[in-house]
């Protein structure tokens, strides 16, 4: 996909989805299914087999939902200090 293309497609979805959000009345509603695929995504992590109890299940999965943000948020600390670096490195000619 060119450049040009990929700005457009970007463009258009962006479109696509401020018009859906801009004639939702009920957000929470229309956000349902996802979320709950989301979470059940963990409480199959957890219990495969669903042999726990829903209670401890849920626990469980909320933990592994837990370590999975701070996951993303460990990746994301590393790339700004990786981005810190090399804007440096450009700056500065080595110097950091």
């Amino acid at each position: 996909m060119s450049e040009q293309t990929s700005a457009a497609a970007s463009l258009l979805g962006r479109i696509g989805a401020h018009s859906k959000w801009a004639n939702t009345t009920d957000r929470s509603a229309a956000t349902a299914a996802a979320r709950n695929a989301f979470m059940e995504r963990f409480e199959n992590q957890v219990d495969p087999h669903k042999t726990l109890a829903p209670d401890e299940r849920a626990r469980r999965a909320q933990h592994a939902r837990k370590a999975y943000f701070q996951r993303l948020a460990l990746q994301s600390a590393r790339a700004r200090a990786t981005n810190r670096t090399e804007v440096a490195l450009a700056v500065y000619g080595g110097v950091a």
